[in-house]
């Protein structure tokens, strides 16, 4: 089932599925009964681009929490259960728009069915998580080992658990840290099922190695044209979880807006701090709204040519740095003039 065929589910004022756009999530690191720190923390994320977020909750505390975090942020909060079926009831009359829980693990059918009275009485969506770290030992004795096909018949088995109790207003997550198997389960689970999926590659790895890990698993997941919500796992600072996220979605075509920065990969030619030059580059144009590509290029030869292809770009040489759009030099400035002249053509752009 492809994402513009799966079910429609409401997680506070967004929706998944459908063929709704697909949404960027994240979670925060911060202690959830910290009010204040996760508040910052999420407005942060929403100024990054973050349009759903989950919190850990894992005290009668946490849960609490949940009421006074949400008055503060103006997107959709999911609290993210383990084990324990009580603070997935309190989180859910805490006013948490969406709960995260494995019912393989939240205590037994009858606490199971607790959870899914309090989540119908308020029609909040339940997204039902299966990671392959996590996989019961029946499924890795049937398949020998670890498998694409167990994670989906693991996580199947879960969906229709809650099934059972007169319930479908569900997500369902499917994860693990091998690529290639995430990308199987994903293609097998979206041919069984026409629930939305929420994407990712779990565990995925510090910035380097999880970015890497994720835009591969996701880009090709995404591109089959399947999920409908997703979140790269970084470990570090979930605003470059999102980063990252909204770049995979444009990079495949699947979301608008946003300037895209391209840059050469510098040479011996090149006669300036280009590394330092893109970098500030990618920091500046985080602020504007518009959808246009910009290229930073370290030489003055070949650079307009190479950036032909952007809307507009700088090159640098010796102590001296070209402005060009479309591929044409419109005019030359001081080498240490090139990020303000840019910063000056960003702001009337379009005026």
């Amino acid at each position: 089932m492809r994402r513009d065929t799966t079910k429609v589910i409401h997680i506070g004022d967004r929706v998944i599925g459908g063929g709704n756009p697909i949404l960027i999530q994240s979670m925060t690191n911060t202690r959830t009964e910290d009010v204040a720190e996760c508040v910052n923390q999420i407005h942060r994320l929403e100024e990054a681009g973050c349009e759903i977020i989950r919190c850990t909750v894992p005290t009668l505390e946490a849960a609490k929490a949940i009421s006074e975090i949400r008055k503060e942020i103006s997107i959709p909060l999911v609290a993210d259960i383990h084990f324990d079926y009580k603070m997935a009831i309190a989180a859910i009359e805490n006013g948490a728009d969406k709960i995260r829980i494995n019912p393989g693990n939240i205590g037994g059918a009858d606490k199971l069915k607790e959870v899914v009275k309090a989540a119908k009485e308020r029609n909040i969506p339940i997204r039902v998580g299966v990671n392959s770290g996590s996989l019961e030992k029946e499924l890795v004795a049937k398949y020998n080992g670890v498998t694409a096909e167990g994670i989906v018949e693991s996580a199947l088995d879960k969906v229709r658990m809650i099934e059972d109790e007169g319930y479908d207003n569900m997500v369902i997550s499917i994860k693990s840290s091998d690529v290639l198997m995430c990308v199987k389960a994903h293609e097998i689970l979206s041919e069984k099922t026409d629930y939305p999926l929420h994407v990712g590659i779990t565990e995925a790895g510090t910035l380097f190695s999880g970015n890497v890990k994720s835009s591969i698993g996701l880009g090709i997941i995404l591109n089959e044209g399947i999920g409908d919500t997703i979140r790269v796992s970084l470990t570090g600072d979930p605003v470059e979880e999102v980063k990252t996220a909204k770049l995979i979605l444009r990079t495949l075509g699947l979301r608008k807006g946003g300037i895209e920065v391209v840059s050469c990969p510098t040479c011996g030619r090149t006669k300036i701090d280009l590394i330092g030059l893109a970098n500030q580059v990618e920091t500046l144009v985080a602020g504007y709204p518009l959808d246009i590509k910009v290229a930073v290029m370290g030489c003055a030869v070949n650079g307009p040519g190479e950036a032909r292809e952007a809307d507009i770009g700088i090159a640098g040489g010796i102590g001296e740095g070209l402005l060009i759009k479309k591929g044409e030099i419109v005019k030359k400035v001081p080498e240490n003039m090139l990020l303000s002249t840019l910063k000056e053509e960003l702001d009337n752009w379009g005026k």
